[in-house]
């Protein structure tokens, strides 16, 4: 049965076949898989029925989806891991060229082909506002386009939503309440929007962005501000479940900090912060905070984060970077993806970017354009392509704690 589960695959990327995502489901619910939503999980940490030892792994797939799901899911089925998650987000979807109603299915594809069985955590992260358009006479459309975003995914069956209105933090204002005035307002607006939506049975997880990841570090008073303008705003909209979760800025950066030849710098993050910040959240009845942008990291810092009680890790550059830099990774490939960012891309180099650190902080933007070629690579390149991706798996799943989280799942959703 699962012989073909390949060529089902490729109908769903490549001719969009509804017929072919439909059977994908179908076998996925057969074998026994089951997409649900962490909040459980996640409430139960409030509860204190598990704390501060495991980080929930939220890992982005940017290109050679199926087979990168294989092998997460075979360290999964190993190390019995039940608590990680698959996740992209707003700006991945569109740069990878994958909606969520193809990241699922594949995945669910991948699942079917390891044998895996029991829950499956889908997120869309970042879910984030374009702040030159909310501040502009485009701002309805902007928000339109969230929200049918948000719908579209959890028609997919994503339902754990990262809400990112970050980018609407003002810091140019001196007043905390002002700053995160913007940010506060829409999210709990989507929030409420999110939960018009939910399926019978599923409450979904929701969570909320303090500070844009990149820029100043959060603090427990933006957190407060933050928070209380929140719940004053979701009141409006009835008696609703509000964030289970918040992410902060602890001194990490998406895709790492590269220097002039193209090589990460080793970045600091600061885990007080975190750990301030994460015993705070609780307070507000969330289950603590969110790191972004540690993919890149130096392998010593992640068993640091299950003791600063962060809920949840999201994972994304250094998975791509396995890919692009591996020795199986066709040559001339590369060179034509390069040469195609020199020429495409050139209007997003920063005069003080040398063009090593320009084609490092681009090269994601080839994943849609180039994405059939790259799924043509020789299946024998891939597999050891997968064997790279299988050992960073290994050493984060131990690092975050999360192997034999399989039990503890299982008791919070079988009931």
């Amino acid at each position: 049965m699962e012989n073909d589960i390949e060529k089902l695959v490729y109908q769903v990327i490549f001719k969009k076949s509804k017929r072919a995502e439909k059977e994908i489901r179908k076998r996925a619910k057969v074998q026994g898989i089951k997409l649900t939503s962490t909040q459980k999980l996640y409430e139960a940490k409030v509860q204190n029925k598990w704390s501060g030892f495991f980080t929930v792994p939220a890992i982005n797939i940017r290109t050679l989806t199926f087979d990168t799901a294989r092998a997460v899911l075979r360290q999964a089925i190993k190390q019995r891991v039940g608590a990680f998650v698959f996740e992209l987000a707003r700006s991945e979807i569109d740069y990878t060229d994958q909606p969520m109603s193809e990241y699922v299915p594949v995945i669910l594809a991948a699942a079917i082909k390891e044998g895996f069985k029991g829950y499956l955590f889908f997120q869309g992260d970042h879910f984030q506002v374009k702040a030159e358009k909310f501040f502009s006479e485009k701002k309805s459309q902007e928000i339109e386009a969230l929200k049918k975003l948000i719908k579209d995914s959890i028609e997919a069956g994503v339902y754990n939503i990262d809400i990112d209105s970050s980018t609407l933090v003002r810091l140019d204002k001196e007043d905390l309440p002002e700053q995160q005035k913007f940010n506060y307002e829409l999210t709990a607006q989507l929030t409420s929007f999110i939960r018009s939506l939910e399926p019978r049975g599923i409450t979904i997880s929701v969570g909320g962005e303090v500070g844009e990841i990149g820029g100043k570090n959060s603090t427990p008073e933006d957190l407060r501000v933050f928070m209380e303008g929140y719940n004053r705003e979701l009141a409006k909209f009835g008696d609703i479940k509000g964030l289970i979760k918040i992410a902060v800025q602890t001194g990490a950066t998406h895709g790492g900090i590269v220097g002039p030849s193209g090589k990460l710098i080793k970045a600091d993050v600061d885990f007080e912060t975190l750990k301030k910040l994460s015993s705070r959240a609780l307070k507000y009845g969330m289950a603590g905070a969110v790191q972004h942008g540690a993919s890149t990291l130096s392998e010593e810092y992640f068993d640091k984060f299950p003791e600063t009680g962060a809920v949840e890790i999201h994972l994304a550059t250094a998975f791509q970077n396995i890919v692009l830099d591996s020795p199986y990774f066709p040559k001339d490939l590369k060179e034509k993806i390069y040469n195609w960012l020199i020429q495409e891309q050139v209007f997003e180099k920063k005069l003080d970017q040398t063009e090593e650190q320009f084609i490092y902080k681009t090269r994601k933007k080839a994943l849609g354009p180039f994405k059939k070629e790259i799924l043509k690579i020789p299946q024998k390149n891939i597999d050891k392509i997968s064997e790279e991706l299988e050992k960073k798996f290994v050493l984060l799943f131990q690092k975050l704690g999360v192997a034999d989280t399989l039990e503890i799942v299982n008791k919070f959703y079988s009931k």
